[in-house]
């Protein structure tokens, strides 16, 4: 069998599957076809609801991509054809590489070259507001850090001149030789995470976009947003460079239209809340409208940041979509006309910067790389799976699909299905022999007076608007036994990993702190690159200057700055009393309990007792199942529910325990001795993971319009249980 899995797409969802697989003990194959991973992430300034910047949970990630042993990343390439073998049990992929014109292996990411080129061109990753050269890195996060020459652009391609690039390359890195060829890979399985893209606004020319100035998309908004942006964070009218003091938001830009998308785009209501936040914090005098049809805000805080935005932000929701926008040249004002539907007025409202969110569709070349695959797509071009209990699955077995390819959803709807996709792909495929990392026997050694070097990163608006970072620099740097103190734009970006990397054996250190946001996402990137470096992981320390000042002080900066110091200091205080740690193993239990047997937790236990662990389910009631609701009718039941109920139940690595209760937890990670009610009787379970799968409960809304007085007012499940068993009869009912 094939012991490998390619992965096609390198956005959020890719690279989750990608390194769910990899850290699982399979080979992955990762394939994008950008010069470099990150997808449309890669271009949000913060995501939502949390307004966690998007770029920094996504950097780490790509860092780990880009040296995880079992990746084998193809960047720059597509595929060109699919052949099933073994009667579906594997497949032969032919991958077309293009030619970068530079040398991988060679090449260092110092960006002499992208100084020394005299072309300069629109840039796609800015969405065109800003400009890169000809030979250029994406974005200052790039994975893999490696130009890329544009030939369609480039001097000496088109007439035959210039090479500055090679001339200066100090690495010799440049090779106007290179030549496409393909490369044939065998893999067990597919996982399609190829994305999305946003329809073009100006097919609604009543919005005006590319017509009227100041008109832009949401994704061209964010680039504004972005620290790294062509703006460097700075919100203005395009048309004149100067601060709009009134912006507006406009929802379903295609979607939920029967004459464009009819359906709804699902991530508009909240990343339109989201940079309406980040406006007024750029600028909390700006006044910002939302648009809407209806707010679409189901998830978990979602409804928590909507609520946020209207009372702690003062962010106007005007429940109606605008009819057309104007231009009054006189005023130098976008005028929107549009009907205010609480209120049943026609109304118009003159603004400054007007910001379309467009509908979510299909990557242009997903229905010939369908095709290709032989897999089903949707009426709206989107990749089909079976059915709605069984997302990831394809028409096609051992070929899954994860993300927005599937159907609009958000980043942690993604990055679940992911998961799910990749647990289904590793069914199919064989562990590869892969030594776990340990630390390196040639660390330096602690001892001895500490050399410390502190690292603070500025992350735009994130820190940096509000820290005077530079400041903070200069205080760690005049800390005792601080040896060494820079600034970084992003410290989770791999240019920036490897100058922590330098600076470690430039500046001999043997203490390192970085500055920058939560431990909880990026230390153990942090802790790798001291390893590589050959220094103990535990000999570094992480300090949160985002989460613990400037996001709870946005509006203190001299007080935020000082915060940020003293935080800087007491971490240089514990650095010097830190101490080399080693790593060692303990056996682990190779079985689950999973506690819930509604679908979520059958679901789970199967999935666990196809790899070979055994799995406990542990169920409250005696019946397996739970309280399905809609989707799940008689049909579905008997097709889906029903099945999967007696392949659990008739699983030899699959023990159920219905009528039972947890009644005690002890242990850790690997080894857990749970304690378990079974009709009152006591059994203790050694487990190495808990799966926890436990059912919501139904509201009984009793004294709400008029629940619980009425008859014939009931609740949506009530309503599903008289449906199955046929007793839909009374009139009151109906009514």
């Amino acid at each position: 069998m094939p012991d490998g899995v390619l992965v096609i797409g390198g956005g959020i969802a890719g690279i989750t599957a990608a390194l769910d697989l990899a850290e699982k003990g399979y080979r992955v194959y990762l394939l994008e076809k950008s010069p470099s991973i990150g997808g449309r992430m890669a271009q949000l300034d913060k995501t939502f609801p949390t307004l966690d910047c998007s770029i920094c949970i996504l950097a780490p990630k790509m860092v780990e991509i880009s040296r995880h042993p079992n990746i084998q990343l193809y960047t720059y390439s597509e595929v060109s054809h699919v052949q099933p073998k073994d009667a579906g049990k594997s497949f032969k992929v032919k991958i077309k590489r293009k030619p970068r014109y530079v040398d991988e292996e060679k090449c260092t990411g110092c960006l002499t070259c992208t100084e020394k080129c005299p072309v300069k061109v629109p840039s796609e990753f800015e969405e065109k507001l800003g400009q890169r050269k000809a030979i250029y890195i994406p974005f200052p996060q790039a994975v893999p850090a490696v130009a890329v020459i544009d030939r369609t652009h480039c001097l000496y391609f088109q007439k035959g001149v210039c090479k500055l690039c090679e001339k200066f390359c100090p690495a010799k890195a440049i090779d106007f030789d290179q030549q496409e060829y393909e490369e044939t890979l065998e893999v067990a399985s597919i996982i399609l995470a190829t994305g999305f893209d946003l329809i073009d606004p100006a097919i609604l020319s009543q919005y005006g976009y590319g017509r009227l100035p100041n008109v832009m998309t949401s994704l061209e908004f964010e680039r504004l947003l972005n620290a790294a942006g062509p703006t460097g964070g700075k919100i203005v009218k395009l048309s004149d460079n100067t601060l709009p003091e009134k912006i507006a938001f406009v929802q379903c830009v295609g979607s939920r239209n029967v004459d464009v998308k009819p359906y709804c785009s699902q991530i508009c209501c909240m990343y339109a809340t989201k940079e309406a936040i980040v406006s007024k914090e750029h600028n909390p005098k700006t006044d910002v409208t939302i648009f809407y049809n209806d707010l679409q805000v189901g998830g978990k805080a979602h409804q928590e940041l909507v609520r946020r935005a209207a009372e702690e932000f003062q962010i106007k929701y005007v429940k109606g979509l605008p009819s057309g926008i104007d231009y009054d040249f006189k005023a130098n004002k976008l005028v929107i006309g549009y009907a205010d539907i609480v209120n049943d007025k026609p109304r118009t409202e003159s603004v400054d910067l007007v910001v379309l969110c467009p509908s979510v569709v299909p990557k242009k070349d997903s229905s010939e790389l369908a095709r290709m695959l032989g897999i089903s797509t949707t009426e709206f071009g989107f990749f089909q799976s079976i059915h709605s209990s069984s997302a990831v699955d394809t028409n096609v077995p051992g070929i899954y699909v994860c993300g927005v390819c599937e159907g609009p959803k958000d980043i942690s709807h993604s990055v679940a299905q992911a998961s799910a996709a990749a647990a289904k792909a590793a069914s199919h495929a064989e562990l590869v022999k892969s030594e776990p990392r340990r630390i390196a026997p040639e660390q330096k050694y602690a001892g001895g007076e500490p050399r410390i070097g502190v690292f603070v990163c500025n992350c735009g608006i994130n820190i940096g608007a509000v820290v005077d970072v530079p400041k903070v620099v200069e205080f760690a740097k005049n800390s005792d036994a601080v040896v060494h103190s820079e600034e970084f734009l992003f410290a989770c970006s791999k240019d920036a990993i490897e100058k922590i990397k330098e600076a470690i054996k430039e500046h001999n250190l043997n203490r390192v702190i970085v500055a920058s946001c939560t431990p909880r996402t990026h230390e153990p990137l942090f802790r790798a690159t001291c390893e590589e470096a050959g220094l103990n992981p535990y000999l570094f320390e992480m300090v949160n200057i985002r989460e613990h000042d400037s996001w709870v002080h946005p509006h203190q900066p001299k007080e935020a700055t000082r915060k940020a110091m003293e935080l800087v200091q007491m971490a240089v205080a514990k650095a010097k009393l830190l101490h080399p740690l080693e790593q060692f193993e303990i056996d682990v239990c190779k079985s689950v309990l999973v506690i819930g047997g509604g679908v979520a937790g059958l679901i789970a236990a199967k999935e666990v007792a196809e790899k070979g662990f055994k799995a406990y389910v542990v169920h409250s009631k005696e019946k397996l199942g739970g309280k399905y609701t809609i989707p799940f009718d008689d049909v579905a039941i008997d097709a889906l529910l029903n099945p999967l109920i007696k392949s659990v139940e008739e699983h030899s690595n699959i023990e159920v325990f219905r009528s039972a209760y947890i009644k005690d937890v002890k242990g850790a990670l690997g080894n857990f001795d749970v304690t378990i009610l079974q009709n009152e009787t006591p059994k203790t379970l050694r487990v190495g993971a808990i799966i926890v799968a436990e059912e919501a409960e139904t509201l009984q809304p009793q004294g709400l319009f008029g629940y619980g007085r009425y008859d014939n007012v009931i609740t949506l499940h009530e309503l599903q249980q008289l449906l199955q068993q046929n007793k839909l009869v009374n009139e009151k009912a109906i009514a």
